[in-house]
């Protein structure tokens, strides 16, 4: 299952992160308790950014799927 959140903040990021665009989110506990996320951004790597950065996203399983695909 893919989950997806969206970008509400890029200060200090702005070349990694756009704001108002959808990102995956991948598991990662430690970074969790940490209050951080481990997001794939515009260079398609995956890096630790802050959780007050994003909001989370509800989308059904066949639509994150879908958006998975072609991201």
């Amino acid at each position: 299952m893919h989950k997806f959140v969206i970008c509400i903040e890029n200060n200090g990021y702005e070349v990694s992160l756009e704001q108002r665009k959808l990102y995956e989110v991948l598991p990662d506990e430690k970074a969790s308790e940490h209050g951080q996320l481990r997001v794939v951004d515009e260079s398609g790597e995956d890096y630790l950014f802050p959780k007050s950065m994003f909001m989370n996203v509800a989308l059904t399983d066949e639509i994150a799927d879908r958006v998975a695909k072609i991201a």
